[in-house]
């Protein structure tokens, strides 16, 4: 976290910068759309103001930044290359993500008592998961959307950061009565919308966190049964979860019909090879949901699956990272913070990769600050923003530290 011109970290943060300049100046130059060199600038511009500029507010992680950075861009040339409009708004968001990624370090950073703010973020929280039964659309099976006017929040989405401040807040307590309360309440939420993927998420990422805060094994896989009870419920009472159990287990039997989007998305990554097809180039469109769910398989079409376990890659860097952040953290609130973020991070990768890839049936959920999806990646900055508090928390206790080393050697 040295904030030294020299650090090798800023190096890397400019190496990512000129990587992003170059391929949206070849696509601008190869379609001659003035969008394409608007985001040559401002894309590298967003990435080192932000890795020069805010290590001048706080001690900030830039490694952690350089990774989010890097899959943010990832996530607007992506879409640059099948829908520059998509690019645009993915483009903006991250911006907002930014801003939200620094009101998160702030808030970690300048709050000392949360109990008040939690109790807040219960009832607000549980609201917001009851509005898209009552007032959402259904989409995908699920009705997990609200619109106002033209525009579309999923407000699971925002939970997700309440969900990890409440998690962190009860287990750094031993308040597990009031939790489990609280946990179930949101489960049977998101149940109501059918939005099972969700609810796996919400659920694997609150018994994680609570055997790290406990290490109670026994409960831990009394919670995993009680889970894989809700899953075969979920799986007989909702005609789209069977959907697509079957067609994990063979899309090709309704290649045309159920199967379609499965289908195009592996044959996708099979025609892109070990080093893809070319930005731009191949048939991304062909993949009905290529902008959010699938949006993996539109980066081994092109990239190549080598650059695709690339980005894995990346992505598991990011994981340890928080780990480690949240392994140094002072207090165990903090910790619990940290390795919350990183965790529901970490499963949510794995839950779309597992599904792109066809390891398991696929939840719905969209790949973290790559997917196109204004509150998903919103989201994703805003956990970021809790590890990077954590961590510049540390660096603030270290320093102290070594101060008071100096003074009594």
């Amino acid at each position: 976290m040295s904030r030294g011109k020299k650090n090798p970290r800023r190096r890397l943060t400019s190496i990512v910068a000129l990587f992003y300049f170059l391929t949206f100046a070849l696509l601008a130059l190869r379609d001659g759309n003035v969008i394409g060199y608007s985001l040559a600038v401002a894309v590298p511009a967003v990435i080192l103001i932000g890795a020069y500029v805010l290590p001048r507010l706080f001690p900030i992680d830039q490694l952690l930044l350089s990774l989010t950075n890097f899959l943010c861009a990832l996530g607007v040339l992506i879409l640059y290359s099948t829908n520059p409009a998509n690019a645009i708004q993915h483009a903006l968001t991250y911006g907002l993500g930014l801003l939200a990624m620094v009101f998160c370090i702030y808030l970690v950073r300048v709050v000392s008592s949360w109990s008040r703010l939690i109790w807040l973020l219960v009832p607000l929280s549980l609201a917001l998961l009851a509005l898209p039964p009552l007032v959402g659309r259904e989409i995908n099976g699920a009705k997990n959307w609200i619109f106002l006017g033209s525009l579309s929040l999923q407000p699971s989405e925002m939970v997700k950061v309440a969900l990890i401040l409440i998690l962190a807040h009860f287990l750094s307590r031993r308040s597990l009565l009031p939790l489990l309360g609280i946990v179930v309440a949101c489960l049977a939420l998101l149940m109501l919308q059918r939005d099972l993927g969700t609810a796996l998420l919400y659920f694997l990422t609150s018994l994680l966190l609570f055997w790290i805060a406990s290490g109670n094994l026994p409960v831990t896989l009394a919670g995993l049964a009680c889970g894989a009870g809700g899953a075969w419920w979920g799986y007989r009472h909702f005609a789209h979860v069977r959907q697509r159990v079957a067609i994990w287990q063979d899309p090709w039997q309704d290649e045309l019909g159920a199967g379609y989007q499965l289908v195009q998305s592996l044959t996708a990554i099979a025609s892109g090879g070990i080093f893809g097809v070319g930005l731009g180039l191949g048939s991304p469109t062909s993949i009905p949901i290529h902008t959010s769910d699938f949006i993996f398989a539109v980066i081994c079409e092109q990239f190549g699956m080598f650059f695709g376990g690339c980005v894995l890659l990346m992505f598991a860097a990011l994981i340890c990272r928080g780990a480690m952040i949240a392994a140094s953290a002072r207090t165990g609130f903090q910790g619990l913070l940290a390795m919350g973020a990183t965790l529901l991070l970490g499963l949510q990768t794995l839950l779309i990769i597992g599904g792109v890839l066809k390891i398991i049936p696929l939840t719905g959920v969209t790949l973290p600050f790559v997917s196109y999806g204004g509150t998903s990646l919103v989201a994703s900055m805003c956990l970021v923003g809790l590890i990077q508090g954590v961590g510049s928390l540390n660096e603030d206790h270290l320093q102290e530290d070594l101060h008071l080393a100096m003074l009594h050697p």
